[in-house]
């Protein structure tokens, strides 16, 4: 585990953080957090909202299908790029992620919600582990005002977890 704790957003409306890293012999799994205030959306709206939240963030369509969705990106050290809408099929039966780089959904961690704010997170599957350097993080959500944002994880604190990984099985004989 890499703690991070790195703001992706902070206003009065809505934060989000990377919270951490599992790092493992191949990948990595990064958890986001965030937590939004209710603003002037009628209940239905908030309604809506809410469910998206829990539901996983709606993935570049957003409410009206243009593009306001939840979106994230990964830019690896040596100029590799990718995205979480870029491989929806990850894992499927004759699905070939190709060379890599791929970023996926890989499970929520549940939320919480009120009449005036809404608590979730999400976790990410990125592949390959990353090399020494900067990994640049970058998320947009403008359904929730939120534009473009990034942050910087050290690719270095990624490869030191690395070589502390250990065989989940243990092997024969």
């Amino acid at each position: 585990m890499v703690p991070l704790g790195l703001f992706l957003q902070r206003s009065q409306r809505m934060v989000m953080a990377v919270k951490g890293a599992e790092v493992y012999s191949t990948g990595s799994v990064l958890e986001l957090v965030w937590t939004i205030r209710r603003g002037t959306e009628s209940d239905a709206e908030w309604g809506s909202l809410t469910e998206r939240c829990f539901n996983r963030p709606s993935f570049r369509y957003g409410t009206q299908g243009g593009g306001g969705g939840f979106r994230l990106g990964v830019a690896y050290p040596d100029g590799g790029k990718t995205t979480a809408d870029e491989w929806p099929h990850w894992g499927m039966e004759g699905a070939d992620p190709g060379p890599g780089p791929v970023l996926t959904t890989a499970g929520g961690g549940g939320g919480s919600g009120s009449d005036d704010e809404v608590t979730s997170s999400v976790k990410f599957w990125l592949w390959p582990l990353p090399t020494v350097g900067e990994l640049r993080i970058v998320a947009q959500w403008a359904d929730v005002g939120m534009d473009q944002e990034s942050v910087v994880v050290s690719g270095d604190a990624l490869a030191l977890a690395a070589e502390r990984v250990q065989p989940y099985w243990l092997t024969p004989g």
